[in-house]
């Protein structure tokens, strides 16, 4: 591919992507603002983290399901996010170090 395309390409894509996001934008005002619908949406982004964590914590094994436990206790416990994902981290570090 030229670099012209590759530019028009890259050029075609910010735009679609911008247009995507002032899109919702715009939407949101039009959503209903209570009822299950409203409920059904501010759960969303959960269930996409989950979505998209719950796999690999899967293909992780036993050692991924004990650091998920840990991160999710720390952060409960603590509320600070940055030292659950670090004991996740270590957790996961020290597992690949023992098999």
């Amino acid at each position: 591919m030229s670099d012209t395309a590759t530019l028009m390409v890259i050029g075609l894509t910010a735009i679609v992507t911008y247009s995507l996001r002032l899109g919702g934008l715009l939407l949101a005002a039009k959503l209903p603002q209570a009822g299950r619908f409203k409920q059904f949406m501010d759960a969303l982004p959960g269930t996409v983290l989950v979505a998209l964590v719950a796999p690999g914590i899967l293909n992780s094994g036993v050692w991924g399901g004990i650091a998920a436990f840990c991160t999710g206790l720390c952060a409960y416990k603590t509320k600070n996010m940055f030292l659950a994902m670090l004991v996740g981290v270590v957790i996961v570090a020290l597992s690949r170090q023992l098999q």
